[in-house]
């Protein structure tokens, strides 16, 4: 017979798949001495992607293999990274971890990483790829995504500037980098294959030429910039987003003093407040119910578990409408300063 605990959790499973219309029972449903698992989604390919993710983006040396241990502990099977967030071996050294102590085993896992800006020629793909792959001890990525459509100077540092401070570029076109990512998925490194940071018309050339459609776009997605266009957009092309900065990125760089706080916004606390929740859960299950998938960044512990704990409630339709009526497209990650890149992406409405 089962305990009270599991049948609280059936319970909350069966809400969970009446509420998404979604086949997620299967992952969600484990017994209470297990640690919970999130719902996932279908990608085009076939392949399964939780639909809750640990972002690592500015995570710092020495503090991101315990948050990454952190958050496989407590549930997170999915695990977002980047070659540019220099960061990528203590990120492995933490998955190598939970599999040798036997929480996870590898193929429970679903590893995010991305081709920077200055790898772009064909030439430079795959070993970029490999350099990835070693970095994280992994034999395969289950999603690599071009990080942006711009191209970087190549042969370079990962930064290339000239004298007065000016990134310099390179006019690689990114179709040439998709077909050498394609031939990734052909040489078994990577299951899924996508882009980042691309526009509408950027994904729609690539569709039109491509040979492997993309699974995903991860761009960033927050109720100041809800992306509703671009999200029905893929959707109607079977491609899914992947929201980074769900939170509003309040920790990035180049943030202003009276830049607004997007978990500060009253709309946000009100909402905080009704359902017992914190805003970063708010904004999290916000985009769970748009079918996004979600990646909070945090290396603080507290934070990790609390950001996972997004499934026990649910937002009313009336709820959801007044979190989109937040939206002034308010873009924290604008990279103004490489505006005059060919490929700069925000020149279009979406």
């Amino acid at each position: 017979m089962l305990s009270a605990a599991s049948l609280t959790i059936g319970r909350v499973c069966y809400l969970c798949a009446r509420l998404y219309h979604l086949s997620y029972l299967p992952q969600i449903c484990r017994f209470s001495t297990m640690a919970p698992s999130a719902p996932s989604v279908t990608l085009n390919n076939g392949q399964t992607m939780p639909i809750i993710g640990l972002g690592t983006w500015k995570s710092k040396p020495g503090e991101v293999t315990q948050a990454v241990k952190d958050a496989i502990a407590c549930g997170y099977r999915h695990i977002d990274g980047a070659l540019v967030y220099g960061n990528e071996c203590e990120v492995g050294a933490a998955i190598k971890a939970k599999i040798e102590d036997g929480t996870v085993k590898r193929e429970d896992l679903f590893i995010t990483s991305k081709l920077w800006n200055t790898f772009h020629s064909k030439s430079l793909v795959i070993p970029s790829l490999k350099e990835s792959l070693s970095n994280l001890g992994l034999d395969y990525l289950d999603l690599y995504l071009i990080h942006w459509p711009l191209g970087y100077k190549e042969n370079a540092e990962l930064f290339p500037k000239n004298e007065d401070g000016e990134i310099l570029y390179s006019d690689v076109d990114y179709l040439e980098t998709w077909a050498a990512v394609e031939e990734a998925v052909d040489k078994g490194l990577v299951r899924s294959i996508g882009v980042s940071n691309f526009n509408k018309d950027q994904v729609q050339r690539i569709l039109n030429n491509c040979r492997i459609k993309p699974a995903v776009n991860q761009v960033e997605c927050h109720p100041y910039l809800n992306q509703t266009k671009l999200i029905e957009y893929s959707k109607s092309k079977n491609i899914y987003i992947t929201a980074y900065s769900p939170l509003g990125s309040p920790d990035r760089p180049w943030a202003k003093p009276d830049d607004p706080l997007l978990m500060d916004d009253p709309k946000v606390v009100a909402l905080a407040d009704k359902y017992k929740k914190t805003s970063a859960q708010i904004l999290i299950r916000y985009q769970i119910q748009r079918d996004v998938i979600v990646i909070p960044k945090s290396v603080t512990k507290s934070r990790i578990e609390s950001n996972f704990q997004v499934f026990d409630f649910s937002l009313s339709d009336e709820d959801m409408k007044t979190i989109d009526t937040i939206d002034c497209n308010g873009r924290a990650l604008h990279l103004n300063w490489v505006k005059d890149h060919k490929d700069w992406p925000f020149n279009t409405e979406f």
